[in-house]
């Protein structure tokens, strides 16, 4: 009596995860269509999602930020999880460095810091005590380094967690396997 109830389980399991393997399939396809739609319009050499571009992404965070596609689809992977605070925090860092203008710069960083920084602010990154104070002091008289500790400590944060979890995820998985799939259909 036993193996009855046990045989139907099994084959609900099998057939769960055949849909569960179909649904992924399609949602990496789908999510393919969409990158490649993103960047279209661009004219460099990276014009299309490549396996090798992919495979790369798992090397090192730094690798997969440099990647237009990579970046994309970690800051998905980031937004579905309700986590993208850090990544965002990161590349409003690395764009807040690029300012000449003296005032500029100051009312971009008094943003940043009541964006990021400050206690209870709608995208509140995770920082010490002293961090946060000493950006603080910095934002009065903002220089293109105010905000490096910070962004330190996210880059760090991400390497140690989001980029792990983003390597075992669904989407990176799916990804891969679909490319791996359409280059051996040639």
């Amino acid at each position: 009596m036993p193996s009855l109830i046990i045989e139907p389980l099994n084959t609900q399991h099998f057939i769960m995860d055949r849909d569960d393997r179909k649904r992924n399939k399609n949602i990496g396809k789908n999510f393919m269509c969409r990158l490649q739609c993103m960047f279209s319009h661009s004219s460099s050499s990276e014009s299309r999602l490549s396996l090798e571009d992919t495979q790369q992404w798992s090397q090192s965070l730094e690798r997969l930020l440099e990647s237009k596609y990579g970046l994309a689809t970690f800051r998905n992977f980031l937004k579905s999880e309700y986590s993208d605070e850090n990544i965002e925090f990161w590349l409003t860092c690395e764009d807040y460095k690029k300012i000449k203008s003296s005032f500029r710069m100051s009312s971009r960083a008094k943003k940043i810091y009541e964006q990021f920084i400050k206690a209870e602010s709608p995208k509140e990154i995770n920082i010490d005590y002293h961090t946060r104070e000493q950006i603080k002091r910095n934002v009065k008289t903002p220089t293109m380094h105010c905000f490096d500790d910070a962004q330190k400590i996210v880059y760090g944060l991400m390497e140690r967690d989001s980029y792990p979890r983003f390597l075992r995820s669904d989407i990176y998985r799916t990804l891969l396997e679909n490319l791996a799939a359409d280059a051996t259909k040639g």
